[in-house]
């Protein structure tokens, strides 16, 4: 698979493997033997990128990954979160906390799970609003000075944090939704990243699942899946976006490609310093994100698509209100 640098020296697969989904969110976690055997089809299909964090599961996705991951430690590129204050003992969420002496408890408990003596990629999971954005780069500054950390990362920040938090220690890549049906980062996001050439990493850019085709208003989602409570998917918001994904369905058909090939593609042309992590459980669904990356859109195929795009208003918030609070700050 062809590579694409995030900011000035972090060098990746153009399409990363997000495996939260493994763990949590999408109903019951994989097992974890199954799960290992994906990652490492992932690695042998070319996937070099691989995004967790310790809230994930919590902690379980890490030592999962770890494991995954060790016999080819030095030939992938690990990303991993702080930012939480979790319980040591329960994993429960208390909130925020990105305070530098809870970064550096984070980073030793993820490297012991990760089995590796450094993380590629440490990205603050959400903005603390309690701890100055600059304090907490210095924290992750140190922990790349000691050689435990080697890229800093932020996960849904605002544009000024950005400014305020690479001007400390330089950010190597943003992590925040985008997709055909989130675009929001278009208006500031991208434009400060490309300024201060930093990359920029999508989660969910196929839409949480919606953007495969697989989903419509008739679907259920298993008792413990994130999406039951998400304003974008309820039964009159799926009903309402399904025009997206039917407009998508006919550009795809045309081009021989399937809904998810054309998702991701649309956003590999968008800058070449954007390297999207779809998460999958299935072997099948791997192989064909992956397909992605060998799809070259055309700028007549980028203009049918955003034309097409930008005639649907999508329906239903991204997220319920309580965690919209925490984005973009």
């Amino acid at each position: 698979m062809q590579k694409r640098k995030l900011g000035s020296s972090l060098e990746v697969s153009a399409i990363g493997l997000g495996c939260m989904g493994m763990s949590q969110s999408y109903g019951q976690p994989m097992e974890t033997p199954d799960a290992i055997r994906l990652i490492r089809s992932a690695v042998e299909r070319g996937v070099t990128f691989f995004d967790t964090a310790e809230v994930y599961g919590p902690f379980t996705n890490e030592e999962l990954v770890g494991e995954a991951l060790a016999p080819v430690r030095d030939q992938v590129v690990i990303a991993t979160k702080f930012g939480f204050d979790l319980d040591p003992g329960t994993g429960q969420q208390r909130g925020l906390n990105s305070r530098p002496e809870h970064i550096r408890e984070v980073a030793e408990a993820s490297l012991q799970r990760l089995r590796t003596d450094h993380i590629d990629l440490f990205y603050q999971h959400r903005v603390d609003p309690n701890v100055p954005i600059e304090d907490v780069a210095g924290a992750v500054k140190e922990l790349i000075r000691e050689g435990k950390v080697r890229h800093f990362g932020l996960s849904e920040p605002g544009a000024q944090t950005i400014r305020r938090a690479h001007a400390v220690q330089p950010v190597a890549t943003v992590q925040s939704e985008y997709s055909l049906w989130w675009r929001q980062p278009e208006e500031e996001i991208l434009p400060t990243l490309e300024e201060l050439g930093i990359g920029f990493v999508p989660f969910s850019p196929l839409g949480k699942g919606f953007l495969t085709g697989a989903i419509n208003e008739n679907t259920t989602f298993d008792g413990n899946d994130f999406r039951n409570i998400v304003p974008r998917f309820t039964s009159e918001a799926r009903k309402a976006n399904q025009a997206l994904v039917d407009l998508l369905g006919q550009i795809a058909a045309q081009k021989q490609l399937t809904l998810a090939q054309i998702a991701l593609a649309w956003l590999l042309a968008q800058k070449p310093w954007i390297v999207p992590i779809p998460g999958t459980t299935k072997l099948h669904r791997l192989e064909e994100n992956i397909g992605a990356a060998a799809v070259e859109l055309t700028p007549d195929d980028l203009r049918d698509i955003d034309s097409a795009v930008s005639s649907i208003e999508v329906q239903g918030a991204r997220y319920p209100e309580h965690l919209l609070q925490m984005v973009g700050r």
